[in-house]
């Protein structure tokens, strides 16, 4: 595909960005489920180099994915009204420490006896169609930060930090989910590359345990909650007014964090991912109330909009013109035992005796676990690292699936929650 014809596709596609969410609001419909149908149709009609070589090219697409995850993570972070507490974050605990891990097991288990995959590239399937990712239904995320009219200030706060604010629930869960479990994947991610070329599991099983399971996790959430508290303090209680950026209220802040506080932590050795979303709840910590917040995670959320278009149309022509080729029943079946039945069984399970959630809630989060640009990101960067026979066959199971989820969770988001909003506010005491 010659270079004009991409800024041309890619104008296209943003150009529907822009106009489709108006269009289609309130319908059971999303942007992300016509921006793929465009690449499809792009891929299928405009001659010229193969479009798959674009997915397929590791380099690109993890660094663009890369970008996608990261400013989604600070969004996803600032965003989130609750503060951080185990007890008021417990459903949250439960789909990461158990539904998460047993997914991986369901995914790889199906992978290796029906697709016919090698245990590693099973495992590695598993853990790249692990990470859940609500931008692909909007619907399902919580809304943009809530501020107070003049800002705030952290003494206004203290006397209702330990309150539960009064939010949804099951948005709350499904995007503080999204919001973790990128980072919360990355060891499974390295099991299965450690099993294709470290040889027998005695001789790494311990490091994998105590750093690439632990350590690095730990060095993320250190790293990042202490950078963004530092960054969230001269932001906004700086004793130097130029320090003060919540004045002026420039919101490049928020793109200088992300990627500041990414590289930081990688360089050091942790998980960026896990470091983005601290470093944005610690910056949200400081002045909970803040109109700022609404302005960085506006500057955000439009540059996430980009990205993320810009890769569901490079998804959608690479499958226009070969990407799901590989593809098999059995393929096809890990995909839908994935959508419809491992994830929503499983994590409704992890969430049973959860208060938080009950009935229909818990069904809804465990029925929304849409997969999407993390998974593109963890493959092309385990591609990239690791060679392996099989991958052609893992892009057309992972493809598939990003699709079946678009298309199953992005027609579903709207009619279901607000079916469980009319429910809500049918329960709620009349004053």
């Amino acid at each position: 595909m010659s270079a004009e014809l991409i800024y041309f596709v890619c104008g296209a596609g943003l150009l529907l960005a822009t106009v489709l969410p108006r269009v289609l609001h309130g319908r059971a419909f999303s942007v992300p489920m016509v921006v793929l149908a465009v690449g499809v149709l792009a891929g299928v009609l405009i001659p010229g180099d193969d479009p798959l070589d674009d997915v397929l090219e590791a380099t690109a697409t993890t660094h663009i994915a890369e970008a996608c995850v990261i400013i989604s993570l600070m969004g996803v972070g600032l965003a989130i009204d609750r503060p951080l507490r185990w007890r008021t974050w417990g459903p949250t605990w439960r789909l990461l420490v158990i539904a998460m891990p047993l997914c991986i097991g369901g995914v790889a288990l199906v992978g290796w006896w029906a697709v016919g995959l090698s245990v590693p590239a099973a495992v590695l399937l598993g853990a790249v169609l692990a990470p859940t990712d609500p931008v692909l239904a909007s619907e399902v995320q919580v809304a943009p930060p809530t501020v107070e009219e003049g800002g705030g200030t952290l003494e206004d706060q203290r006397g209702t930090e330990d309150e539960d604010p009064e939010e949804d629930a099951v948005r709350f869960t499904l995007t503080s989910e999204a919001g973790l479990n990128d980072a919360f994947a990355f060891p499974f991610v390295y099991f299965g590359l450690f099993l294709m070329d470290r040889g027998p599991l005695g001789d790494w099983l311990l490091e994998w345990v105590l750093w690439t399971l632990v350590g690095k996790i730990v060095v993320g959430a250190v790293v990042g909650w202490l950078a963004g508290a530092a960054l969230g303090r001269m932001a906004f209680r700086a004793t130097a007014g130029p320090l003060r950026i919540a004045d002026g209220g420039n919101p490049l802040l928020a793109i200088a964090a992300t990627f500041a506080v990414y590289g930081l932590t990688e360089l050091v050795g942790g998980y960026g991912f896990l470091a983005v979303f601290a470093a944005a709840l610690a910056i949200r910590s400081v002045e909970r109330g803040h109109g700022y917040h609404r302005q960085l995670h506006e500057l955000v959320e439009r540059l996430e909009a980009i990205l993320t278009l810009v890769l569901l149309l490079m998804l959608g022509a690479a499958m226009g013109d070969g990407l799901l080729v590989e593809l098999s029943w059995a393929g096809v079946a890990v995909a839908v035992a994935l959508v419809v039945v491992i994830r929503p069984v499983l994590a409704w399970l992890s969430l049973a005796g959860a208060p938080e959630l009950q009935g229909a809630e818990r069904w809804a989060v465990a029925a929304f676990g849409v997969r999407g640009i993390g998974s593109v990101y963890y493959l092309s960067y385990a591609l990239g690292s690791e060679y392996t026979p099989e991958q052609l066959d893992l892009w057309a199971v992972v493809g598939f699936t990003i699709v079946l989820s678009v298309i199953v969770h992005g027609a579903a988001a709207t009619p279901v929650m607000r079916w469980l909003d009319r429910r809500r506010q049918a329960a709620e005491p009349v004053a």
